[in-house]
């Protein structure tokens, strides 16, 4: 974790530098070699200032002024941009009364992971935000650990998520805007808005535009701010395919144009450019070792169990585009073995109880002179975090069956499966939506019924 005063200090050296040193500088806890490149603009330069007042406000013991704008913990471009996009809302949209809000995005992703998805890297750098993300806030820049924050904050906003991590629970849900499923949580939030679209981005540009508009002034929004909205919405909507995307998506994406600097051009070869543009970026992976792509997706949280002996039990969930073969490819012996060691020492460091790593690829069928998507799913049980032995056989058996019985999936083991180890298993499938937002409920319910 970063030292405040640390931040603070090193941001006062690296104003000071003249422009083209490019010598190492000391930066909380990291040194960065390249040159630091200042942001352009009214988007980062208020990204920036705002970060630096709540760690002046937190020095000065005034936390309970601010409220939290945060995503989910993977760290995906509609995740970082629909916290961004509802913070300077917050604060723009009630700058000019007589109870201005303190809203600060926090992205619940280290910062030195941002940068495991390169469309990550690419937008915010095509909205001129500053090298090495030094405008945002992020989970390891926290000046205090989650669990006491949450405590002394006004509250938190949730948005492309539906519910809080555990760390946050002593937080008040201001609100929540998300297009996942309802589960409950929240039920005096507002607004409190959950539904069916491409991008969380989409129900946040609506919700930004409708308020605004209904202000005596509309504040400023920047360009930067808006191409950021309009590449959220195109990368998840597959530059608004109509497979893939809604109306809503399409009608909100017109409104966020129509106040761009590309206002003259059209919408469709707007989205399907940045789509191709950060799509491409999305899939230049080939950098990337076994633990940074377990670690560039992951997501988990805590689990309530009926066990008197192991009330919660941490369950951690990798999404990684790459089948398990080319992942051991990517391992210093290219050997199974070194998968599960690599994936033990990930695992351990996170302290997942129960891991489930969720892969897909593309194979091609020569009968039919097309290639079709084949997902993996892979399971692991430790025995040395909250579980004993004996409760770590019991719950890879409950996850086991959860998976191998569930007709949808009509998983198939993997080629390897008889080479795995104890409490590890590999299959196969092909059921298309197969993918975490389907597997991780069926896992969290089975684990729900341990006992």
């Amino acid at each position: 974790m970063r030292v405040c005063a640390g931040l603070v200090m090193a941001a006062s050296t690296a104003a000071a530098l003249p422009s083209q040193r490019t010598e190492q500088i000391a930066f909380g806890m990291q040194s960065l070699p390249h040159k630091l490149e200042e942001g352009v603009g009214h988007f980062s330069e208020w990204s920036r200032e705002t970060k630096k007042e709540f760690l002046i406000d937190w020095q000065a013991n005034k936390e309970s002024e601010w409220i939290f704008v945060m995503g989910n913990e993977g760290g995906d471009l509609d995740s970082i941009t629909a916290a961004l996009s509802w913070a300077y809302h917050l604060e723009h949209s009630s700058a000019n009364t007589s109870l201005p809000i303190k809203a600060m995005a926090l992205l619940q992703t280290p910062t030195d992971a941002l940068d495991l998805r390169p469309e990550n890297k690419l937008a915010l750098s095509n909205s001129d935000m500053s090298s090495g993300h030094r405008d945002l806030l992020t989970i390891d820049e926290l000046p205090e650990d989650p669990e006491t924050l949450s405590r002394k904050i006004k509250g938190i906003v949730l948005v492309d998520h539906p519910t809080p991590l555990r760390k946050w629970d002593d937080a008040k849900i201001l609100s929540i805007i998300d297009h996942h499923t309802d589960v409950g949580t929240g039920p005096d939030a507002h607004p409190r808005i959950f539904e069916k679209v491409a991008s969380c981005t989409t129900l946040v540009a609506r919700q930004m535009l409708d308020e605004l508009e209904q202000l005596p002034e509309e504040y400023h929004m920047p360009h930067e701010l808006l191409q950021l909205m309009l590449s959220a919405i195109a990368i998840d909507s597959d530059g608004l395919n109509p497979k893939k995307s809604t109306e809503e998506d399409r009608r909100q994406s017109e409104r966020v144009l129509k106040r761009s600097h590309w206002h003259k051009k059209d919408l469709e070869d707007i989205m399907e450019d940045l789509d191709k543009e950060l799509g491409d970026a999305k899939k230049d992976l080939a950098d990337l070792g076994l633990r940074d792509l377990l670690r560039r997706d992951w997501k988990g949280d805590l689990v309530d169990t009926p066990s008197p002996r192991t009330p919660t039990v941490s369950l951690g969930f990798a999404s990684i585009p790459i089948s398990m073969d080319q992942q051991i490819e990517r391992t210093e012996w290219n050997e199974l073995f070194d998968w599960f060691a690599v994936h033990a020492a990930w695992t351990a460091e996170v302290g997942a109880d129960i891991s489930i790593c969720l892969n897909k690829h593309k194979v091609k069928v020569p009968s039919i002179n097309k290639k079709k998507k084949i997902r993996e799913i892979v399971l692991v049980v430790r025995d040395d975090v909250r579980v004993d032995d004996d409760q770590a056989d019991e719950l890879f058996r409950v996850a086991y069956e959860a998976i191998e019985k569930d007709e949808k999936l009509n998983v198939k083991p993997w080629h390897r499966a008889n080479e795995l180890g104890k409490r590890q298993m590999v299959w196969t499938h092909e059921f298309e939506d197969g993918g975490r937002k389907y597997v991780r409920p069926l896992l969290e319910e089975a684990v729900k019924a341990w006992k």
